[in-house]
């Protein structure tokens, strides 16, 4: 939502019955506008459900929103149900005001009625737009969460009542009861999928089957790099023989980017024009993308999400098939493996690939590195905070460096072209992944890295000693080294003791040297 201020919305007058003509008319205006130009007198809305939309053109969160509620009135309109919007518009000119206005079905104040529609943003308390407010028959407000109202359940929260959305929810949670691959899967005009080539498969060919529901957004680098593993794990679970499918909930605004990103996916889709993409994304409580839902072979929900799992275990995640607890403790159990015999070179050789490079490209073997605490430091000069922390970390390296030799820094970048990074890399004193290497990817799958700047601590037998060096770092600097679980417990203790002797000099003492003396 875009903020036009600084507080939370309230409840606006609860129980009073606003009279229409003094709500929407000005001075000397007793009409609203079609964007044709055409007049329509506010008396003529008496006893209809209204819906007063406060948006702008230039808000991306309007312009997205307004879609969703152009739907929603005309399906209602279609059903002959007394629902009118006015758009009361929060943009900065006329030709911005016409051209937005211009695509909407309803009424408006009119622009040149700058005091109305001040009025009606003081009196409702708008704060952050889109902001859709719902007054009955009556007059009487009933609903200021209209924007949620519509964008859950579209033409289904009608009247839009605190009582009628209510009740949806109320249905909602006895379906998750019930739930089965019919009510998950199927909608009141569709009860099949589609393939990539536009083959309809009906949902009762799924049943008994382990299903995936797939949710993500073409063109969103995480969901991209995810597609492809998912897709490795798919083909390798069908040649298997196994009763599994998966099926694509498109997050994407646009069709032809739907289209694009399904283009390339071996499994079915709900279709882009079907609702039921936005009532799933409410029904499981999406939070992040890409997510991953595994259905039973009765249609229960067995996992909300293992995109995590995926990621950590990459293509070998299909040994986790059908995701019971068994096989996930096997899977938890491989990977634990894996990491007691974690070395250096499995970390940091892949194939012929066996060196980090230092500046104008000169490779140095990985087994140099053997024997020394390694920190990998994922970041990229795009990113601001990674920009500002590369000053503190180059001026603790030098210091750790003064200390131990056996020390290094590698770069592994997340930049976007070669340019940028030699451009970054050119200021670091340490060594670096070449630009694009694909041991980038299966270091950021297995450290789970979720953002940059990160660092992550190998110690000199190869095995990881923290994932959170870059926090070690600023909390206490070069001493910090070799950043294991034993140093800063000491340095903790240390601290506390110092502390706790600074509190004893409070009791009146003063300290000089070896010497205290009462003050």
């Amino acid at each position: 939502m875009a903020a036009v201020g600084g507080e939370d919305n309230s409840a606006v007058n609860g129980g009073e019955c606003h009279d229409l003509k003094s709500l929407l008319a000005g001075d000397e205006r007793d009409f609203l506008v079609r964007n044709n130009g055409d007049q329509v007198r506010i008396a003529n809305l008496e006893g209809k459900t209204i819906g007063l939309y406060f948006s702008a053109s230039w808000c991306p969160p309007c312009r997205r929103f307004t879609p969703q509620l152009i739907e929603t009135y005309g399906e209602l309109s279609s059903e002959g149900k007394g629902l009118e919007v006015v758009f009361v518009s929060g943009d900065r000119d006329e030709d911005s005001f016409n051209g937005y206005f211009s695509k909407m079905p309803w009424l408006a104040i009119p622009f040149s009625d700058s005091k109305a529609r001040d009025q009606l943003n003081k009196l409702f308390k708008v704060r952050g737009i889109p902001h859709l407010v719902i007054l009955d028959a009556r007059g009487e407000v009933v609903n200021e969460e209209g924007v949620e109202a519509v964008g859950d359940y579209g033409s289904g929260a009608y009247p839009f009542t605190l009582e009628k959305i209510n009740k949806l929810k109320e249905d909602e949670e006895a379906a998750k009861r019930e739930q089965t691959l019919q009510t998950v899967l199927v909608s009141p005009s569709r009860d099949y999928l589609i393939s990539n080539n536009g083959n309809k498969v009906s949902v009762s060919e799924l049943e008994g089957k382990i299903v995936c529901l797939y949710f993500t957004v073409n063109g969103f680098d995480p969901c991209d790099e995810f597609t492809v593993v998912l897709a490795k794990i798919y083909r390798t679970l069908k040649e298997r023989g196994e009763s599994f499918e998966v099926v694509l909930v498109s997050l994407d605004d646009e069709e032809s980017s739907f289209k694009e990103g399904f283009a390339s996916m071996p499994w079915l889709a709900i279709p882009f024009e079907d609702k039921s993409r936005e009532r799933l994304v409410r029904y499981f409580e999406l939070e992040t993308a890409p997510t991953l839902v595994v259905l039973g072979p009765d249609g229960k929900t067995l996992h909300t999400n293992i995109a995590e799992l995926v990621e950590e275990h990459g293509e070998e995640a299909w040994e986790g098939f059908p995701f019971s607890q068994d096989k996930l403790d096997l899977l938890a159990e491989k990977a634990k493996a894996k990491l007691e015999a974690q070395t250096l070179e499995s970390l940091l050789v892949s194939g012929e690939i066996d060196y980090v490079i230092g500046k104008d490209g000169v490779q140095v073997p990985v087994s140099e590195l053997n024997g020394k605490t390694i920190l990998l430091y994922f970041s990229a000069r795009w990113c601001g905070p990674c920009r500002a922390f590369l000053p503190k970390l180059i001026e603790e390296y030098k210091k750790i460096k003064d200390k131990d030799s056996a020390f290094e820094v590698v770069f592994i970048s997340d930049d976007e072209d070669q340019n940028s990074f030699e451009d970054f890399f050119s200021g670091m004193p340490w060594l670096a992944l070449p630009f694009g290497d694909v041991r980038k990817k299966s270091l950021s799958r297995l450290f789970k890295i979720r953002g940059i700047p990160s660092l992550v601590a190998i110690g000199p037998t190869g095995k990881t000693v923290t994932t959170d060096a870059k926090l070690l770092l600023l909390i206490h600097g070069a001493d910090a080294y070799p950043f294991t679980e034993e140093r800063i417990k000491e340095l903790v203790e240390n601290k506390e003791k110092t502390g706790e002797e600074q509190e004893e000099t409070k009791e009146g003492y003063v300290c000089d040297g070896d010497v205290c003396r009462k003050a």
